[in-house]
């Protein structure tokens, strides 16, 4: 199929650690279909690497070399996790439970990062992701490549603010930025301003994507659960939720401010070449994700990774013969059912000769 023929699409990518291999199996079958064409991602975290990694590999491949990459990395993840302490229990084990919620490691370190800053507990700032992202991207061919734009957000720390990293500025540091856990790393400095995770900020940030007038299909990659029907009970399950509230809240912000405007638009009958409307999809599975435990994200075993990433494949399968009709026709995705408890239809009010528009409304 010729490239101009083909439909292209932005794609934003949440983080989630491991579940990240989730959002791995999306970009293999989307990137297997010839019938695409990624423009451009906005990624955060495990996002934020997906999305260099596969740029990498395309750059240096095209299709094949993207998927081939991110196998390679994903691989390099999981062989590298044998040598950490943090396992599954023998019990978690014998009964496939893939949290590591009973893992006496797990625990112990998960109550050590509260109690101990990260500049103390690793005063050397080792990091084996990162040695391993160095290993396996060359961030040269990354900021060279003009096949897909990447945008990675990282949080300013001193402010709160998203920071939008993109290319030709794309190195190590910044991809560590967007994945820096406050709790278990010392925040990574970057021409004398300190990150953490992007998460906190925009997981991920979606205005680079809709600010960028080359393409109107958006494409979100949800990785975590909006929604969950179970009350949380114990504290580490309080915790985790409250962490996944933080983490979804820059997200639905940016959602609500889409809503707003396809609102204004229809309403005012605002011109789309002033006031731009995307086109909205998501490809998500909410029960899938929902049970997932959070300590899951640490658990990087080759065949958790490969089971997550056969159902993200599985996900965008599904996604594809759904909605592949839509793309660059509307959106597929309403907004309006999931902020029904704060949007309400705005209607064009006639304003009197004269009268002011505030006063009008």
């Amino acid at each position: 199929m010729a490239t101009s023929e083909r439909k292209r699409i932005d794609l934003a990518l949440q983080g989630g650690g491991s579940h990240g291999a989730l959002t791995w199996g999306v970009l293999d079958r989307l990137l297997e279909d010839e019938r695409l064409e990624i423009d451009g991602i906005s990624g955060t975290s495990a996002g934020a690497m997906n999305a260099v990694v596969l740029a990498d590999g395309l750059q240096k491949g095209g299709r094949d070399g993207a998927r081939e990459a991110l196998h390679a990395f994903w691989k390099a993840v999981s062989d590298g996790a044998r040598l950490s302490p943090i396992q599954r229990s023998p019990w978690d084990r014998l009964m496939g439970n893939d949290s590591l919620d009973h893992s006496p490691s797990y625990l112990f370190f998960e109550t050590l990062t509260q109690l101990v800053a990260p500049a103390k507990l690793n005063p050397m700032g080792i990091n084996p992701l990162r040695d391993l992202v160095l290993e396996l991207v060359d961030f040269e061919r990354v900021n060279a490549c003009r096949k897909v734009k990447v945008f990675v957000t990282a949080t300013h720390v001193a402010t709160g603010q998203a920071k939008i990293f993109r290319q030709p500025e794309l190195t190590v540091d910044t991809l560590m930025a967007s994945a820096c856990l406050p709790f278990m790393f010392p925040a990574v400095e970057i021409d004398g301003e300190s990150y953490w995770d992007g998460g906190y900020s925009g997981n991920p940030a979606l205005y680079p994507l809709v600010d960028d007038q080359g393409c109107r299909d958006l494409v979100v990659v949800q990785i975590n659960p909006l929604v969950r029907r179970k009350l949380p009970e114990s504290a580490r399950d309080i915790l985790n939720r409250i962490n996944e509230i933080t983490f979804n809240s820059s997200l639905i912000k940016e959602l609500r401010s889409i809503q707003l405007l396809h609102q204004l638009i229809e309403a005012e009958g605002l011109e789309l070449e002033s006031y731009r409307a995307m086109r909205l999809h998501l490809i998500h599975a909410e029960h899938d994700v929902e049970a997932l435990s959070a300590s899951s994200k640490m658990n990087a075993e080759w065949d958790f990774l490969t089971r997550l990433k056969a159902q993200g494949r599985a996900w965008a399968e599904q996604w594809l013969e759904a909605h592949f009709d839509a793309l660059g026709e509307h959106s597929s995705f309403d907004l309006s059912k999931v902020f029904t408890d704060t949007f309400r239809p705005i209607t064009r009010t006639a304003t009197a000769p004269g009268a002011r528009d505030d006063e009008a409304r």
